[in-house]
């Protein structure tokens, strides 16, 4: 998609917003990375206070893909910090939406990928490998399918069902 912020998306797709087909991301998220605009098809992973999946997805190759991972909104640990964001900018993924928190923000702030989390927290994960891969997840008032497509602004998260073209 050529640079077309995500509100013109909106106003340009009335219909596929009544149909359901582009929604919307509750404004919750905090904008992480040097990348604050970014688009991609979407993996998805559903993890409760535990990263090992997310580190895991991480260190493939992300060929443009973004990761959406449903941490279960929690705010007593970070499932995501700054070494699985450098592996993730290597790996060539465009960006990390984390229903739940990030560390390491300086180091992620360094980064040229895009992130988005509910906030920042010191303590660390667990490491137990627990969770579901590629699996349908509600975050944000939203329920998000892996193959599907993201677009993140400074304005919010888009997304929607198939790629869209301008």
């Amino acid at each position: 998609m050529a640079l077309v912020t995500t509100a013109e998306v909106c106003d340009a797709n009335t219909q596929l917003i009544v149909s359901g087909e582009l929604r919307a991301l509750q404004p919750i998220f905090q904008i992480y990375g040097r990348r604050p605009i970014f688009s991609g098809p979407i993996v998805t992973l559903k993890v409760f206070e535990d990263n090992v999946l997310i580190r895991e997805f991480l260190e493939e190759k992300g060929k443009g893909r973004v990761l959406v991972v449903d941490g279960g909104g929690s705010l007593r640990c970070a499932i995501l910090g700054g070494n699985p964001v450098v592996q993730a900018q290597n790996n060539e993924w465009a960006g990390i939406v984390v229903n739940g928190c990030v560390r390491d923000v300086d180091e992620i702030n360094g980064c040229d990928i895009g992130v988005r989390a509910l906030a920042p927290h010191p303590m660390k994960a667990n490491k137990k490998g627990v969770g579901q891969k590629q699996v349908p997840v509600t975050i944000a008032g939203t329920r998000i399918c892996d193959g599907e497509w993201l677009y993140a602004d400074t304005d919010g998260i888009l997304v929607s069902r198939t790629e869209l073209s301008v």
